[in-house]
């Protein structure tokens, strides 16, 4: 066999759809899928189509066996390919007994595991046993919707190992789909956990009817805010303005399908956290990795990050939008 082999898709929502799109544009590929409700599977099984997410994307499901015992999907596959919103993936591997250590890790995950403060792949070297070269990301500029519509997108695959990172690559390539290789594997992370933070401070602004020309000048310092993170927690020769940094964080804080920036502009308009949540009966991951952000800068980095705090300040200190950003905006240049 040659690798990746048998690779399962982990997950129910719109992003591992996505990913299960990529990889069946591939004629020759079978996937395992597994999604945590057996209701779910069966809808998936009677439509020819995800029920819940992305519904105009059709699927051979020939191709495909779905599981919703994870310890059966995770024997009967060797590459596991995480989908699954960051706040909920413990609860998805509470069940799991089977043994993953000699299974490689591709985590599309954007944010932070909750209570632990580790990136996903930090926490499965450590608590699963995964050697890091058999751990690897993967991150845009690229939203699930726009997979579905097959406009042209752009991934990145991060791994120490590069070879596994090109075999990796070569399976999501696809006539909609250009790929890239890099062995940055924790700043991809982190950025892809703060571009979701930083977004939410782009629809806080938006709601609060800041024009684009402010826009500009936040992301302008949300990028630099990146930097100044990612290299006091893994220094690196990084180009932070290649897409899988700027170009990812661009995407999320202006695009229609961006959840965050939908989140934020709620806030920005007046919404409570709580409301806002109930009535986009989506996850915000952004919401989730502020706190954690906020927690691991004040422990272990010290770095400057206005926007980082103005956006904790607005969400868990419930300290005025308006004043708050105007706070803010007397800081950024």
């Amino acid at each position: 066999m040659e690798f990746p082999d048998r690779m399962c898709v982990m997950g129910g929502g719109s992003w591992a759809t996505a990913i299960a799109k990529m990889l069946l544009m591939n004629p020759q590929a079978r996937i395992n899928w597994y999604m945590r409700r057996a209701s779910q599977i069966r809808d998936f099984k009677r439509f020819g189509h995800n029920n819940s997410y992305l519904t105009t994307i059709p699927f051979d499901i020939n191709r495909i066996r779905f599981y919703s015992d994870i310890n059966v999907a995770v024997k009967n596959s060797d590459t596991l390919v995480l989908a699954t919103p960051s706040p909920y993936l413990k609860l998805h591997l509470k069940k799991l007994q089977q043994d993953v250590s000699d299974k490689f890790i591709l985590s599309g995950i954007k944010g932070i595991v909750p209570d632990e403060n580790m990136l996903v792949s930090q926490y499965f070297n450590k608590v699963y046993n995964v050697p890091h070269e058999n751990i690897a990301t993967i991150a845009g500029p690229c939203h699930a919707e726009e997979v579905a519509l097959e406009h042209l997108s752009y991934l990145t695959i991060a791994c120490s190992d590069k070879e596994k990172a090109r075999a990796i690559a070569r399976s999501f390539e696809c006539k909609f789909v250009r790929t890239t290789i890099t062995d940055d594997v924790f700043g991809i992370e982190y950025a892809s956990t703060l571009k979701n933070i930083y977004a939410i401070a782009a629809g806080i602004c938006h709601g609060l009817k800041y024009g684009d020309n402010f826009q500009a000048v936040l992301l302008s310092n949300a990028i630099q805010e990146t930097n100044r993170f990612t290299q006091a927690a893994f220094p690196q020769n990084r180009k932070i303005c290649e897409s899988v940094y700027l170009g990812d964080l661009l995407v999320t804080a202006y695009s229609k399908f961006s959840r965050n920036r939908t989140f934020g502009t709620m806030i920005g308009k007046g919404y409570s956290v709580k409301t806002a949540h109930m009535e986009m009966e989506m996850i915000a991951e952004g919401y989730y990795a502020t706190k954690c952000i906020k927690e691991i800068n004040e422990e272990l980095y010290h770095v400057n990050m206005p926007i980082l705090d103005a956006v904790y300040n607005v969400l868990y200190e419930r300290i005025s939008p308006s004043i708050e950003i105007k706070l803010l905006s007397e800081s950024l240049r």
